[in-house]
């Protein structure tokens, strides 16, 4: 080779190899800025980041396990499309709604309550019936609890964990619907942890699981999320993002696929609790979340 060619090459190899060690340590930062936030929070807040474009990764407590509060509603959504393509069922297929549950402690009867609900359609057609698509996007969008305990039990919760075990999701416990207060009061709860929630939300972003098809279902359903106050609230407004929150006393969620532009990606859970209240969780889901959006447009 010629000696010019050498050198050109070896001046290549020094800027690719400075650029690389430039973004690690930019990548650290971020990291480090995270935690510090974190640190000075009084509280628990769990990190998982993954940029699907450079494969870098942010991982802070992200094996704490925690409530899952309405963040299981995925999981939900992802087994109701996996019975569905196995034709156990249609999604245009109408339930007849009854305000009717078991307990998963003594299979005594109780009842959904509006007043503990983020979502009055299901309610305005009791005695009536739904398609399970619309139970789904009620499920999802708005929160339903009632839709969400009309599903589980369409879909069984332990057929959930056993389609939550097949991606590697080995954490994730989904043992009920919600509001059995019974259960609740025995320690008997839906957790997560955000590494596990990081890989449900991949799976659904690279189509890895039931169908192209149904996860491009999926993220259009998890796009047309109206509770839009944690993750997507710092962004600009031409950023998509397709996720699922979660809130109960003292924890606040949100797990995202969020999209820079048609071929960039990346995934994003903060799951907190104890914060002192979940209007503050929400800031500083919001902050954390920008500062990775910041840092990741930075790099394209």
């Amino acid at each position: 080779m010629h000696s010019r060619n050498i050198w050109l090459l070896f001046i290549g190899l020094l800027l690719i190899n400075s650029q690389c060690i430039r973004q690690a340590d930019d990548l650290e930062k971020l990291r480090s800025d995270i935690h510090k936030l974190i640190s000075n929070s009084n509280g628990t807040i769990s990190v998982s980041f993954q940029d699907l474009n450079t494969g870098d990764t942010i991982f802070i407590n992200e094996k704490i396990q925690m409530h899952a509060a309405s963040t299981m509603k995925t999981p939900v959504m992802m087994e109701v499309f996996k019975q569905a393509s196995e034709g156990k069922f249609k999604m245009s297929d109408s339930l007849v709604i009854k305000n009717e549950f078991c307990s998963i402690v003594d299979n005594s009867i109780f009842s959904m309550d509006i007043s503990e609900d983020s979502d009055d359609v299901v309610y305005k057609n009791m005695g009536k019936k739904m398609c399970i698509y619309d139970l789904v996007y009620q499920m999802i969008t708005v929160s339903s609890n009632f839709a969400t305990n009309i599903l589980v039990d369409l879909v069984e919760a332990n057929n959930v964990m056993e389609l939550m075990k097949s991606i590697g999701a080995n954490n994730i416990q989904v043992l009920r619907g919600v509001e059995d207060i019974k259960a609740y009061d025995q320690g008997l709860n839906n957790t997560t942890d955000a590494f596990d929630m990081l890989i449900v939300m991949k799976a659904i972003a690279n189509k890895q699981i039931i169908s192209e098809e149904a996860c491009e279902e999926m993220t259009e359903i998890l796009l047309d999320q109206k509770f839009n106050n944690k993750i997507p609230l710092l962004l600009p407004s031409t950023v998509k993002v397709a996720h699922k929150t979660g809130s109960i006393t003292n924890i606040s969620h949100d797990a995202a696929i969020v999209y820079l532009d048609q071929g960039h990606r990346y995934i994003l859970v903060i799951l907190t609790k104890d914060l002192g209240s979940n209007k503050r969780a929400e800031e500083i889901i919001a902050r954390i979340s920008k500062m990775i959006f910041d840092a990741v447009s930075l790099k394209k």
